[in-house]
C-alpha cells in the first residue's frame, strides 16, 4: 500500500472506543468488544472511496456537513487523517471513518482509502 499524505499509518487510539460505540447500537456490547478487538488485530488495507461509500449504502455527505468540513481543512492544511474502520455483514459497517470517507470522496471518489476491515 502506497503511503499518502492525507493519512496517517495506522487508525489513532480513540477510534476505537468510538467504533465500539456506534457498533454497540448495532450489536450486542460483548459482540460490539469482539469485533473491536478484531479491528485492531488486523492489517492496513486500502478501498476506493466510492466503493466503501456504495457498499455501505450511506449517503454521501457534502461540504455544508461540518465534520466533513473539518476533515476537508485538515487535508488542506496538511494534517493526516486517521485510516477508517470497517466491518464486514450484510452491507459494509464504517464503524468510525464515515465523515472522513465523505470528505475524501469530494477531493477525489477514486482516492484510496487506509482502512482495517474484518
Amino acid at each position: 500500500m502506497q503511503k499518502s499524505p492525507y493519512w496517517l499509518d495506522a487508525p489513532e487510539d480513540h477510534d476505537y472506543p468510538a467504533a465500539e460505540s456506534y457498533l454497540s447500537l448495532l450489536m450486542a456490547e460483548q459482540d460490539a468488544q469482539a469485533l473491536v478487538a478484531k479491528l485492531q488485530a488486523a492489517p492496513m488495507t486500502a478501498f476506493k472511496a466510492k466503493d466503501i461509500l456504495r457498499a455501505s449504502c450511506l449517503p454521501h455527505l457534502g461540504e455544508e456537513n461540518r465534520h466533513v468540513a473539518k476533515n476537508l481543512q485538515k487535508m488542506q492544511t496538511g494534517k493526516r487523517l486517521s485510516p477508517v474502520l470497517l466491518a464486514r455483514g450484510q452491507k459494509l459497517v464504517i464503524a468510525d471513518g464515515y465523515h472522513r470517507c465523505c470528505a475524501v470522496y469530494l477531493l477525489d471518489e477514486d482516492a484510496e482509502i487506509p482502512c482495517k476491515i474484518v
